[in-house]
């Protein structure tokens, strides 16, 4: 083994000895090295980046069930309610935390929501295609815009802030333009009928999984059934297993593949991680295309879950999610952040958006409530960003 450029034998000759044998310790075998710095297991809990979203989460529950206990907040059917909430946001705040992290922003996701719905329901509706086929059609719409969106950014190296920040609104220019055009209103009714009908889009997209169970739970007295002998809650959203199944894959890719090992290098530092090699151009422009894909799958499930498509749907979806994301403990400089910290943000905007409901307090508030969640993740992420630095 080399120590400062020499090599020492690994054992005496001719009677010399390693000269590191002849150095005692400080204090004895078994002493610790007071250079080497050992972190409690406290410590490094809140080093880590989701530890904020889920003491928040804790808390928020903790809120709730003194708040609003009684009120049916947490029956099976109230769980369902704030956890399709959460889910939709969810699966915005896995693209765009991944994004963060890579040190970007995308303030078209709220537009690209309205957008993608008009391109799932005018070719359903008024040019009579497969609505599986206007859902790949969106996708593949959606998702090139996502690569022009990257590719704009890379190219004149100008502030992902800036660049799809116009895409937000020429987006949601054309979604008005295009719904007054062929609809001559601002709404496109009839897709969940069509969505229903069809197999394949009702299988992934719409209602409801697990029917069957909840039936049986139902007949166990587990699950409250109704007059027509159905079940309360007839299974769970396909919104949910679609956000259970994102971050389960956001989160192994940034923690045990190369490609999220990049995510971090490129967000971390972009001119370091292209000297050894990261494709950092290739990088951020496939996490735009994220980004894209998750707003598009928003708004095909909620479309297929809605029955129509609306010129306003996702309205400040972006900042939501960018939200989300933070109280999940993504950096906004990038670099450091958390899929499963992510969905825990968005947990947390289901809950108190849902649980106000159950309480008397003016739903008002509800905004209020996430300014000051937001303020109280940047400045944690703040003082853990500066803590991990020092150490």
């Amino acid at each position: 083994m080399g120590v400062a450029g020499k090599h020492f034998p690994s054992h005496a000759t001719d009677g010399a000895q390693d000269p590191r044998a002849s150095q005692p310790s400080p204090a004895g075998p078994g002493a610790t090295d007071e250079r080497v710095r050992r972190e409690s297991w406290f410590g490094h809990l809140l080093g880590r980046p989701e530890f904020a979203a889920i003491s928040g989460t804790v808390l928020v529950f903790a809120v709730f069930a003194i708040g609003a206990g009684g009120s049916g907040m947490f029956d099976l059917d109230g769980v369902m309610n704030w956890s399709q909430v959460a889910a939709y946001l969810g699966i915005l705040s896995v693209g765009a935390c991944l994004l963060m992290i890579a040190g970007e922003f995308d303030l078209s996701i709220g537009s690209m929501i309205g957008f993608a719905g008009m391109m799932v329901a005018i070719p359903t509706m008024y040019f009579h295609w497969p609505i599986a086929l206007s859902i790949l059609f969106a996708f593949a719409g959606c998702t090139a815009l996502g690569a022009l969106n990257g590719y704009l950014v890379m190219r004149t190296r100008l502030p992902s802030f800036i660049v799809t920040l116009a895409f937000l609104f020429i987006l949601r220019g054309l979604t008005l333009a295009l719904s007054i055009m062929f609809a001559d209103r601002t709404i496109v009714s009839g897709v969940g009928d069509v969505a229903k009908a069809d197999y394949v889009t009702n299988l992934l997209f719409h209602g409801t999984a697990f029917k069957g169970l909840f039936v049986a739970l139902g007949h166990i007295g587990i699950v409250k059934m109704l007059d027509n002998g159905q079940p309360l809650v007839p299974g769970v959203p396909k919104v949910i297993l679609w956000w259970f199944a994102l971050v389960a894959i956001g989160a192994f890719t940034l923690a045990k593949t190369r490609y999220g090992n990049w995510i971090l290098a490129v967000g971390g530092d972009a001119n370091a991680a292209k000297n050894v090699g990261v494709p950092v151009k290739r990088v951020k422009i496939s996490l735009f295309m994220l980004t894209a894909f998750c707003s598009c799958l928003f708004a095909v499930l909620q479309v297929c879950d809605i029955g129509s498509a609306a010129a306003d749907r996702g309205l400040q979806k972006e900042f939501e999610a960018i939200i989300a994301a933070v109280i999940g403990g993504t950096l906004l400089t990038g670099g450091y952040g958390s899929v499963i910290g992510a969905a825990f943000g968005a947990l947390i905007f289901g809950v108190v958006q849902i649980g106000i409901t159950y309480t008397n307090i003016d739903s008002d508030w509800f905004r209020v409530f996430l300014g000051v969640m937001l303020l109280i993740a940047v400045l944690f992420n703040h003082y853990v960003r500066r803590r991990v630095a020092q150490s």
